[in-house]
């Protein structure tokens, strides 16, 4: 039974390695590596023999544990997020999700109890589950469904963070962001930056770095300008700088940029350097526009980590394809449910 187990386990890490390592931006590999994980846990516990019982009520607990600290965190954080960032929408979204997460969870415990007292055949439960258990069994299932949705998509996004990178880069191209007063870099763009020019001191034949960002309507400079500007005060030569200076979104920033290292034509190892919660989302363009590259993240502010991770679920998820698998997911967790109503 051990054997079967890790064999099981092992088969997925190696299924999860093959996909991976073929392209890392493809989104079966979150699944994949939930997977993994999920049958490495499993195997774990079945090895620890006569201390299993142990074992699995201390994960069971830490599961609850966490599952309850969950949405006080991201209300929490959204609170945090909208004193230090504004009102703004995005800017909400960690506050929104916590509140929905705390109410699946108050709707899942009313519903266990209220199985619970109808399986006591108490009269008084049995005729409000009659009304309202259909629905509080809805809400528990499609809110714990884009939790668990979520956590799959963050544990990718983290892993991608975590994973050995190769180093030797013929350029690295870095996305910009919004400017300070519309001619400085902000807090946000300073440590991509920072993070691209490491990677250039680490290399061992030094890239060509491409700055990319184009000039907003508020901006007095383009923002491959103020990057180019602050990359040369670091000390890096103006010959290995070569800026992208008329794209506006991301999609734009990869197409230029991938335009001019074709151009050179000179070396085709690249990488792209972004905030750490965009990385995934940036490689999935890559894919569309054919451009190999290997993504690498720099740090945010951790109080502004969990609303832009959700930001970016939603924008992969706002693709077709990606929303529509999504709905048949929900679709077939509400199967039980529905088959339940109609017979």
């Amino acid at each position: 039974m051990k054997m079967l187990f890790f064999l099981i386990s092992l088969f997925w890490w190696g299924l999860f390695y093959y996909c991976f390592s073929k392209d890392r931006s493809r989104y079966r590999n979150c699944y994949l590596l939930f997977l993994a994980l999920l049958h490495s846990v499993l195997a774990l516990l079945v090895m620890s023999g006569r201390y299993m019982t142990n074992v699995l009520f201390v994960l069971v607990l830490a599961f609850f544990v966490a599952i309850l600290i969950v949405p006080f965190f991201l209300i929490h954080n959204g609170i945090v997020m909208i004193r230090r960032e504004g009102k703004s929408l995005p800017n909400l979204l960690s506050l929104i999700l916590g509140i929905l997460i705390g109410f699946g969870e108050i709707t899942s415990f009313l519903t266990f109890f209220s199985v619970v007292m109808v399986m006591n055949d108490d009269e008084v439960f049995l005729y409000l589950f009659r009304i309202w258990g259909p629905l509080f069994i809805f809400i528990s299932i499609s809110i714990i469904y884009l939790s668990v949705s979520f956590l799959i998509f963050m544990i990718y996004t983290l892993f991608l963070q975590i994973v050995p990178k190769k180093r030797d880069f013929d350029y690295v191209i870095i996305h910009g962001a919004g400017l300070l007063d519309g001619s400085r870099v902000s807090k946000l763009l300073s440590d991509r930056i920072d993070k691209a020019i490491d990677v250039y001191h680490k290399d061992p034949t030094p890239p060509i770095l491409i700055p990319s960002g184009g000039q907003g309507s508020n901006e007095t400079v383009s923002e491959a300008k103020a990057m180019g500007d602050y990359i040369a005060q670091k000390g890096i030569p103006q010959d290995k700088i070569i800026l992208e200076d008329k794209s506006a979104t991301t999609l734009e920033n990869l197409i230029n940029s991938k335009k001019i290292i074709k151009e050179r034509g000179d070396g085709f190892y690249i990488a792209l350097v972004t905030s750490n919660y965009h990385v995934y989302r940036a490689l999935r363009h890559c894919r569309k526009i054919g451009l190999k590259c290997t993504g690498i993240g720099s740090r945010v502010a951790f109080y502004y980590w969990p609303s832009a991770l959700i930001r970016e679920y939603i924008a992969v998820h706002a693709e077709r394809k990606q929303f529509i698998i999504l709905v048949l997911g929900w679709l077939l967790c509400l199967l039980p449910l529905i088959v339940a109503l109609l017979s």
